[in-house]
C-alpha cells in the first residue's frame, strides 16, 4: 500500500509532462489572425522557485492516527494540493507565487482511519479538504482556511479496492481510484461503469460522486449520480451509509445528500455503482447539421422519443470552425468541411458526434434509427473517420489548453443547463454576456459552445473561451467575464453548473439557485455532521468558526 500521493502529472498544469499538443500552422494563423496570441510566450518557473506560505505545525496526534510517513509537508506535495485546474489556478501556479497551500498532505491509510482523523481535526480546529484527483475547475479543492489556523489536504489515493457483485451487476469501488484504474479493474471481470468525463484520466471515483459528475457517454450510461446505488460518508460526527438496495421509499434519499456534497460534510470512502458488461461493439461517427439550432432540435427529438445514442454532441458554428482548424479530428480539415458545405449550398454548419456502444445488434439497430433522425433533421453524414478521431482525442482537450497557455492565451470553460423551451435564450444570453464583457476587458477571442448532455426536458450548454489575456492580464480580466456569465445564467433561469459543481467559485451565487432557506437547510445538516465546520471551508455554505 502506497503512503505517498501521486506525483505523475505536471505540477503546474494538466496531465503527463511527456504528452504534448502542438499547434498546427493553420491553428497559429487563425489565432494570430484573431489577435489572440500575445507576442511573448509564458514560461513555467522551476518548482523549487515557487513560493508558498510557511506551513503551520500539525499536531503529533494526526500523525499517530494516519500512521508513519502519511503526513507530508514537502514543498512539492503542498504545491500539488494547493489548487485545481481552473484557468486562474493554472495562472497562479505558473506565476511562481501561490497564495495558499495546505499545511500538510495527509494520506488516508485505510477507510477505517477517516472518522478518527476527522474527529481529531474537529477537536483540534484543523480545516480538512478532501482530495482525489485535483481536477476541480471551480475552486473545489482550494485549501481555504476560513477561521482555522491550519488546514490539511486529505488524500484518498489509498482507497483503491474494487469488489464486483456479478449477479447484481454492481461494484463497490474505492474513492481514490482514477477513472482508468477503476475501469481496468472492472474490465478484468468483463464490466464497465461507462463514466467518461473529459477529466476521466485523472479524476477519481470519489470526485465523480462528490461533484455529481456527468460523462461524455451519459446519454447511454447515465450521469454518475444515476449510477450510484449506495454510498458511505465518513464525517466528524461518525459514519453515514445507505442500504445496498435498488430503491427505497424510506424518507428522503440520504444518498442524494452525499452525492454532490463536495466534501463539506465528510469524506466518501467508496461507492456502490451499477455496472454493465464491456460493450462488444462500438461505432463513432460525425455529422454536419445546418446550424447549432437545427442540431439541437434533432437531439431534442431523439431525447423525447427515448432514442438517444450513447454519445450525442453538437458544436455551435464557432466551435465547429475553430476545432476543425485546430485539431482536425480524423483528418477532417477545415477545407474539407467547407467543401462539404459548399456542395450543399451552405456557408457554415454545426458538427455533430454520435456514438453507439453495446452488442453488435444493438449498435446496428440504434445507429440506423439515429441516422434516419439525423437525415430527417437535415444533417449530412461526415463519416466514421471523423467520429473515431473525436473518440481518440476525447480526453486531449486539456493538453491543448496547456499549449495555448504556454503561448500566453486565456482559455477557460463554464457550463449550464436549461429546459428546451428556454434553451435558445440561455445560449444566446450567455454567449452575448461573455462577448460583451470580454470586449470591455480588452480581450480578443472566440466564444464557443456545445451541447453534450441531453434529456427529455432539456440539455446542457458547455462554453469555451479562447482569447488574449486582456489589457490588465488574465488574472484581472477573467473574473468579471465569469461574473457576467453567471449573472446571465441566473437571470435566464439556468443552473450555475450542470457537472462542474459549485466549489468556491459558484458559492456566491448559490442563493439565486436554491434560495436562502435552501442554504440554511444545508447549513443545518452540516452543523450536525460537521459541528466545528472543518470540512472543506468556503464551499457551498459559510464557514463556522472552530
Amino acid at each position: 500500500m502506497t503512503a505517498e500521493p501521486r506525483r505523475d502529472t505536471r505540477w503546474w498544469g494538466w496531465g503527463r509532462a511527456d504528452e504534448e499538443a502542438e499547434l498546427s500552422p493553420a491553428a497559429e494563423a487563425m489565432l494570430n489572425g484573431r489577435e489572440i496570441l500575445p507576442p511573448e510566450s509564458a514560461e513555467v518557473p522551476p518548482l523549487e522557485s515557487v513560493s508558498i506560505p510557511d506551513a503551520e505545525v500539525i499536531p503529533d496526534e494526526i500523525s499517530r492516527i494516519a500512521g508513519p510517513g502519511n503526513v507530508l509537508t514537502g514543498h512539492e506535495d503542498r504545491i500539488r494540493h494547493a489548487a485545481g485546474q481552473s484557468y486562474l489556478d493554472l495562472l497562479e501556479k505558473r506565476s511562481g507565487r501561490i497564495s495558499q497551500a495546505p499545511d500538510a498532505v495527509v494520506v488516508i491509510p485505510t477507510s477505517d482511519a477517516i472518522v478518527p482523523l476527522l474527529e481529531a481535526c474537529s477537536r483540534l480546529g484543523i480545516g480538512v479538504v478532501p482530495f482525489g484527483g485535483g481536477t476541480s475547475v471551480v475552486g473545489g479543492i482550494a485549501p481555504d482556511k476560513g477561521s482555522f489556523d491550519r488546514v490539511i489536504s486529505l488524500d484518498t489515493v489509498n482507497l483503491n479496492s474494487v469488489e464486483v457483485d456479478e449477479r447484481s451487476l454492481t461494484a463497490r469501488v474505492g474513492a481514490g481510484l482514477r477513472g482508468p484504474e477503476a475501469e481496468a479493474l472492472l474490465a478484468a471481470s468483463g464490466f464497465t461503469i461507462g463514466h467518461y468525463p473529459q477529466s476521466f484520466e485523472y479524476a477519481t471515483v470519489g470526485g465523480f460522486a462528490a461533484t455529481r459528475s456527468a460523462g461524455q457517454s451519459s446519454s447511454g450510461y447515465g450521469r454518475f449520480d444515476s449510477l450510484v446505488s449506495s454510498v458511505r460518508l465518513a464525517t466528524p460526527a461518525g459514519e453515514l451509509s445507505t442500504l445496498d438496495t435498488p430503491h427505497t421509499a424510506i424518507g428522503p434519499a440520504l444518498r442524494e445528500l452525499v452525492i454532490g456534497s463536495e466534501g463539506i460534510f465528510g469524506v466518501i470512502p467508496d461507492v456502490d455503482v451499477r455496472i454493465r458488461p464491456v460493450p462488444v461493439a462500438t461505432r463513432y461517427e460525425a455529422w454536419i447539421a445546418g446550424s447549432f439550432a437545427e442540431g439541437n432540435e434533432i437531439i431534442r427529438r431523439l431525447a423525447q422519443d427515448d432514442r438517444l445514442p450513447t454519445i450525442a454532441r453538437v458544436s455551435d458554428e464557432d466551435e465547429t470552425a475553430t476545432s476543425l482548424t485546430m485539431s482536425a479530428p480524423g483528418g477532417v480539415t477545415g477545407d474539407l468541411f467547407r467543401r462539404y458545405l459548399k456542395v450543399r449550398g451552405r456557408s457554415d454548419g454545426a458538427l455533430m458526434i454520435a456514438g453507439f456502444e453495446g452488442t453488435s445488434d444493438r449498435v446496428r439497430v440504434q445507429r440506423a434509427d439515429t441516422a434516419k433522425a439525423l437525415r430527417k433533421g437535415g444533417a449530412v453524414y461526415l463519416g466514421q473517420s471523423a467520429g473515431k478521431g473525436w473518440q481518440k482525442g476525447r480526453f486531449h482537450g486539456p493538453y491543448l489548453r496547456e499549449t495555448l497557455l504556454d503561448h500566453g492565451a486565456l482559455v477557460e470553460t463554464l457550463e449550464t443547463a436549461q429546459q428546451w423551451s428556454a434553451h435558445p435564450a440561455l445560449y444566446r444570453g450567455v454567449k452575448d454576456a461573455l462577448e460583451s464583457e470580454m470586449a470591455a476587458q480588452g480581450m480578443k477571442g472566440v466564444v464557443m459552445c456545445h451541447l453534450s448532455h441531453a434529456y427529455r426536458d432539456g440539455a446542457s450548454l458547455y462554453f469555451t473561451v479562447i482569447s488574449s489575456p486582456g489589457r490588465d492580464g488574465g488574472a484581472a480580466a477573467w473574473p468579471p467575464v465569469k461574473a457576467a456569465a453567471c449573472k446571465a445564467i441566473r437571470s435566464l433561469g439556468g443552473t450555475l453548473s450542470h457537472h462542474h459543481a459549485t466549489g468556491r467559485d459558484h458559492t456566491p451565487y448559490l442563493a439565486g439557485e436554491i434560495g436562502e432557506l435552501g442554504i440554511e437547510a444545508l447549513a443545518g445538516i452540516k452543523e450536525r455532521l460537521d459541528p466545528a465546520g472543518i470540512m472543506n471551508p468556503g464551499k457551498l455554505v459559510p464557514v463556522k468558526a472552530g
